[in-house]
């Protein structure tokens, strides 16, 4: 079987692939939309791409790619045929040659580059696979793409044993964040404010991300939001979670936002633009017990009676 995996390695999975469209202004700006960054290297009439939508400009959508060939097709099904069905993207590498500036006409090769020995994780055991994507514009390499996934044979899942419920893993807090749920433990919610220029932010961080100024001080959010965006989490089944659950993007109505839990409705009624309220929750022990760190943590409930609709 190994061999048989090994002599996908160099094989190409995608040759002379075309970008679907040019680097352009609108896909930038959702882009920083959705990451919150205002650098202004990203605007104006010398803007460059962020350089980290390198893949953006090459991804086929649903319909794929015209240069895209059956290499990877057939590696996928080899390992489906091993029993490896399952799949999960582990981490990818980019490196940058020249940024990319509006306009640009994006073309691309990919390579499967490496296919490991099968490993054995938590998840199961399986294949790492490994491609690299080339990304020119006008014949001169701008950038290189390095995508890895595992491909693997899901682990049996072992019964948990009969006994107390387990407890919810502790938020890390450290000089950075220890304000916030110092705060949160009081039950107030509390957002930084840059003292120099006045920018809001969350999570909490060392210095201003829109002005670069080190001083601030805080102010307490009133609580009310709305939900920006959210997922329903069905897997994995940790301990101390029953699953499926809601977690909800808040955007506040201070202007910043914060991941958590979304309650008072069921998980499949939640839905984009819901207001919710601000409301605490103590979990396991009180303050003090062995495992260490908060167990108070803020959650928003959907005001009464504006639970979604089917759909």
């Amino acid at each position: 079987m190994g061999a048989r995996l090994k002599a996908y390695e160099g094989q190409a999975a995608s040759v002379a692939g075309k970008g679907k469209d040019l680097v352009n202004e609108p896909m930038i700006r959702h882009w920083c939309e959705a990451m919150d960054d205002t650098d202004p290297a990203y605007t104006g009439p010398d803007a460059i791409a962020p350089p980290t939508m390198l893949q953006a400009w090459t991804m086929g959508g649903l319909s794929g790619h015209s240069g895209r060939t059956g290499a990877y097709d057939e590696l996928f099904d080899l390992l489906d045929e091993a029993g490896c069905t399952s799949v999960v993207a582990t981490d990818c590498e980019q490196e940058y040659l020249r940024p990319l500036r509006p306009g640009d006409e994006v073309g691309f090769d990919t390579v499967i580059e490496s296919v490991s020995d099968r490993k054995t994780t938590k998840l199961g055991t399986g294949y790492f696979v490994t491609t690299r994507t080339d990304v020119r514009v006008g014949g001169d390499l701008v950038g290189t793409h390095r995508f890895r996934i595992l491909k693997y044979a899901p682990a049996r899942q072992k019964k948990e044993p009969e006994g107390p419920r387990a407890r919810r893993p502790r938020p890390v807090v450290n000089r950075d964040n220890a304000g916030f749920w110092e705060g949160v433990e009081r039950h107030h919610l509390l957002i930084q404010r840059c003292t120099d220029c006045g920018t809001l932010r969350h999570p909490w961080l060392p210095g201003c991300n829109a002005c670069g100024g080190p001083d601030w001080d805080t102010v307490e959010a009133s609580g009310e939001g709305t939900v920006y965006s959210y997922v329903v989490m069905h897997h994995p089944p940790f301990p101390a979670f029953d699953p499926p659950y809601a977690v909800g993007l808040i955007e506040l109505a201070e202007g910043v936002r914060i991941v958590s839990n979304v309650v008072g409705v069921p998980y499949d009624k939640v839905r984009i633009g819901l207001p919710v309220r601000l409301e605490f929750r103590r979990y396991d022990e009180p303050e003090g017990d062995a495992e260490g760190g908060p167990s108070v943590l803020p959650v928003f409930r959907v005001l009464e009676g504006r639970a979604g609709g089917e759909g």
